[in-house]
C-alpha cells in the first residue's frame, strides 16, 4: 500500500464528487473506477471494515465461534459483523405464518464477494433478450430485452475479469462468445479430474472462471472471510487501492437510513456513523447496498415530493424480487480419497438452454458449512415446516445426524444447480409499519414459486438424476427455501420505460440526475448463472458514463 487507509475524522466538512452506499461487487468497482479517474469518494459500509484484520474472524463459518451450536440470532449481532456477516433479522411473511430469520449474504467491506465461492461467469448473449426464453411466463414482468445488449457489456465483462484476475478456460457452449482475458487455472484436483472425465462423456464441461489467486492450501473460503489473502473479492481488488493508491475515504459502521431530495436531485445523505447521526453531501450518489437494503433506503426515503418513496413514481422499488432455485448434490466419487478439495473447479451449461428450454448451469459448489451447522438448520426448519415439537424430537436425534453429515461432507464432493428464477410484481419486498431500531422500518419479504417455476425446478432434478446415474448422490434440497436469498436481484430494475422502471439504461434513477444504482437491483430479469461478474461489468459501464457526462 502506498499510504495508510484513510478512514476520514470529518465527512461532513466536503462536498464530495461521489458517495458510495455499500461496497460490495457493485459499489466497490465503480467507486474504484471513479477514484482512479480523479474524484473524490467516500464510501459509506454498513457493516465492519476488515481491512487491517483487526477484529475480524476469518477462516471459518461465523456459526463457528458461536459459544454453543445454534442458527444465526439477533443476539449474536457482533460475531456476525466481525465474520462480515449480515446481521438484522427480515421477516418472510409469504406462507402467511410470520417467522423471522437472519439472510446469509454479507456485511461488511467486501459485501457478499467476501464471503463469495469467487465464481465469475458470463451471462449468455440470449439472457439479455429473457421472454424469447419463456413463451410460457404467464403473469410474470419478464421484459422482451434489457435496455443493453450483450455487446454493449462485451468490453466491460472483458475488463472486469481481467480487474479481478479470473482463471478458467473457454466454455464451448458459447461459440465465439467466449472470453480472451481468462488466466490460466490451475490443474484439476483428482476428485474432480474423475468426475469431470464421467461428465465429458456426454457434456461439455470446462474450467469455472474463478477470482482466486489458489494459494498454496486454499480452502476457497466459500462462505467466509479469506485468512491467506487468495480470495479476489472486491475489497481486495478495487475498495483497497482506491483508498491506498487513489485517495478515496471510508467509513464503516455508517448506517445510511435514507437520503434527501427535490424532485430532481438528491441533497444529502442522512446517516448514523457508529449511532452518532451524519449528513452528508455529495455531487453524485450511488447506491449499492444490495438489493435488499437499497429499496429499504429508497422506500425509507418517502417525502411530499417522494410520497411513494424515492424514484418510486413506477411503484417498481421493492418488487420483481428474483434469488434463483440453487440445489446441491453431493456426489461419492468412485473411489474414496482422503482428503476432498473444496474447490470450486467444473462447470458445464449443456441445459442451459435445452431443447427449446432453459433451465441454467451445473457447478461446483465447494465446501459445505460443517456438519455442526447443517444439523442445527435441520432442526430449525423442522421447527418450522412441522412445529417446534417435531424439531424437539429430533433433538436426541442431532448427535447420529451431526455424523451422518460429517460423513457425507468428508466423502464426497458438491455440485450445484441453478436455476434461473423470474420475476413477478408480487414476490417483493416491502416495510414493516412498526419502526425497527436505526434503519427505520424492518424488511418484510413476500415470496412465492409459481406452477411453472416449480415444474423447471423438478425438471432439473430428473436431469441431474440421469447425469449422476453411474455415482451415489444425496440431493440437497434448496430451491424452496426462502433464505437462500445469496443473489438476490432485480428489485430496482432498469429499463427504457420509467413507468415499468426505476432506472435509466446507465443505472440513474428516472427523474433524478444524481442518483445511481449499481449492485444487483438493477437485474430485469436474474439470467441462470452467478451474478457477480455481470454486476462488476455494469458499474464499469455505468462509471465511465458518469465520467463522460462530467
Amino acid at each position: 500500500m502506498k499510504r495508510n487507509m484513510d478512514f476520514t475524522a470529518d465527512p461532513e466538512k466536503r462536498e464530495w464528487d461521489v458517495v458510495v452506499v455499500g461496497t460490495g461487487m457493485g459499489g466497490a468497482t465503480l467507486g474504484y473506477a471513479m477514484a482512479r479517474a480523479g474524484k473524490s469518494v467516500l464510501f459509506c459500509e454498513k457493516g465492519r471494515s476488515h481491512l487491517f484484520g483487526n477484529d475480524a474472524l476469518r477462516g471459518a463459518y461465523a456459526e463457528s465461534f458461536f459459544p454453543r451450536h445454534e442458527c444465526p440470532k439477533a443476539g449474536r449481532r457482533d460475531i456476525l459483523l466481525r465474520a462480515g456477516r449480515f446481521s438484522e433479522e427480515i421477516e418472510d411473511i409469504s406462507s402467511g405464518k410470520p417467522r423471522r430469520f437472519i439472510p446469509f449474504i454479507g456485511c461488511g467491506t467486501g459485501g457478499s464477494t467476501a464471503l463469495y465461492g469467487m465464481a465469475l461467469e458470463r451471462f449468455f448473449p440470449a439472457d439479455f433478450t429473457p421472454r424469447a426464453n419463456y413463451p410460457e411466463a404467464a403473469g410474470s414482468t419478464l421484459p422482451e430485452r434489457w435496455p443493453i445488449t450483450y455487446e454493449e457489456l462485451a468490453p466491460y465483462y472483458e475488463e472486469a475479469e481481467r480487474l479481478f484476475r479470473v482463471r478458467g478456460t473457454a466454455d464451448a457452449l458459447r461459440g465465439g462468445k467466449a472470453s480472451s482475458s481468462l488466466i490460466a487455472p490451475p490443474p484439476l484436483g483428482p476428485e474432480s479430474a474423475e468426475l469431470f472425465g464421467l461428465l465429458s462423456k456426454d457434456h461439455t464441461p470446462y474450467r469455472l472462471p474463478s477470482a482466486c489467486e489458489y494459494a498454496a492450501g486454499c480452502r476457497c473460503c466459500q462462505g467466509y472471510l479469506c485468512p491467506s489473502n487468495c480470495k479476489n473479492d472486491s475489497s481486495k481488488i478495487c475498495l483497497e487501492p482506491a483508498i491506498a493508491d487513489f485517495g478515496a475515504s471510508l467509513i464503516d459502521e455508517c448506517e445510511v437510513s435514507r437520503l434527501e431530495a427535490t424532485r430532481s436531485e438528491v441533497t444529502g445523505v442522512v446517516c448514523l456513523w457508529k449511532g452518532k447521526p451524519l449528513n452528508l453531501k455529495a455531487k453524485i450518489v450511488v447506491l449499492a447496498a444490495g438489493a435488499l437494503k437499497t429499496p429499504q433506503i429508497l422506500l425509507n426515503s418517502s417525502s411530499n415530493e417522494w410520497p411513494r418513496g424515492l424514484a418510486n413514481d413506477s411503484g417498481m422499488v421493492g418488487r420483481n424480487l428474483m434469488r434463483h432455485y440453487t440445489d446441491l448434490y453431493a456426489v461419492f466419487p468412485e473411489k474414496r480419497l482422503k482428503n476432498p478439495l473444496s474447490h470450486k473447479e467444473i462447470a458445464l451449461n449443456d441445459y442451459y438452454f435445452k431443447g427449446g428450454k432453459k433451465l441454467g448451469a451445473i457447478q461446483s459448489f465447494g465446501a459445505l458449512p460443517p456438519a455442526s451447522i447443517l444439523a442445527e438448520e435441520l432442526e430449525q426448519g423442522l421447527s418450522e415446516r412441522l412445529g417446534p415439537f417435531t424439531g424437539r424430537l429430533f433433538r436426541p436425534f442431532k448427535p447420529l445426524a451431526r455424523l451422518m453429515l460429517s460423513q457425507t461432507i468428508s466423502r464426497s464432493i458438491m455440485l450445484a444447480t441453478i436455476a434461473e428464477d423470474l420475476p413477478f410484481l408480487e414476490n417483493r419486498v416491502s416495510l414493516s409499519e412498526a419502526t425497527d431500531g436505526a434503519d427505520g422500518r424492518r424488511l418484510v419479504l413476500h415470496y412465492r414459486i409459481g406452477g411453472q417455476e416449480n415444474l423447471r425446478i423438478e425438471s432439473f432434478r430428473i436431469i441431474m438424476k440421469n447425469i449422476l446415474r453411474p455415482r451415489r448422490f444425496i440431493l440437497l434440497r434448496q430451491a424452496e427455501n426462502n433464505e437462500r436469498l445469496a443473489h438476490v436481484c432485480g428489485t430496482c430494475r432498469f429499463g427504457l420505460d420509467p413507468k415499468e422502471s426505476v432506472l435509466d439504461p446507465f443505472n440513474r434513477a428516472h427523474g433524478i440526475s444524481n442518483l445511481y444504482v449499481v449492485d444487483a437491483s438493477f437485474f430485469p430479469s436474474s439470467g441462470g448463472t452467478n451474478p457477480a461478474l455481470t454486476i462488476a461489468a455494469n458499474a464499469l459501464r455505468a462509471a465511465g458514463r458518469i465520467l463522460s457526462d462530467r
